[in-house]
């Protein structure tokens, strides 16, 4: 599978490269990821479906606003209701460029309270990376930044937490932790300024 990381920001891009630039199926582009031509592009939108902020306006405008309807129309189905953080769904979107959305959360609702702090990009990343492999339609995938901008995470912090969840899901590198000691250091290895205990 092919992925691109695109974005209109000049930090997170060197971000990623610090990590992924030897990797030889990740593209890394600084530029518009609403004008690729890809299989799929990843909403990192918010559990209940709304795509009219930031990155997931201009995704409206460029695949349509009946996209958020449906979208929302599938959440709501859901058993939970709710699109949780470290899901994700697959829609077609009718366009012959980007055949298909992956809506991927990376908060519950749009807020920038505790986000820096949490581990939402590696499970987004995680969750649009397992739905493009099971999809036997898509082979490319273009990925934005996932809590750099509304949930303003460093890009380093987001990079490495990204780099983390490409590993494990498409190098195979699977966690397994013989103690809850082991478990914890890789919590926080996943974000560093994040709390484990406050007291």
């Amino acid at each position: 599978m092919k992925l691109i990381l695109a974005d209109l920001e000049p930090r997170l891009v060197a971000a990623w490269r610090s990590f992924f630039d030897t990797i030889p199926d990740v593209t890394i582009i600084e530029g518009d990821i609403t004008a690729l031509t890809v299989d799929a592009v990843v909403s990192p939108a918010n559990s209940f479906g709304f795509m009219d902020g930031g990155l997931d306006y201009a995704l409206s405008e460029r695949l349509g606003w009946d996209l958020e309807k449906r979208l929302q129309a599938l959440i709501k189905a859901l058993p939970e209701g709710e699109l949780l953080v470290g899901q994700s769904l697959v829609l077609e979107t009718d366009d012959d460029k980007i055949p298909f959305l992956i809506s991927a959360p990376t908060m519950r609702v749009p807020t920038n309270f505790n986000i820096d702090t949490s581990i939402n990009a590696y499970l987004a990343m995680k969750a649009a990376l397992l739905a493009a492999r099971r999809h036997p339609d898509i082979t490319s995938v273009a990925i934005p930044g996932f809590c750099t901008g509304v949930g303003r995470m460093q890009p380093i912090i987001a990079a490495k937490q990204m780099h983390m969840a490409y590993e494990e899901v498409m190098l195979g590198k699977k966690m397994d932790f013989s103690t809850f000691s082991e478990a914890q250091q890789h919590h926080w290895k996943i974000n560093p300024q994040g709390m484990i205990w406050t007291h």
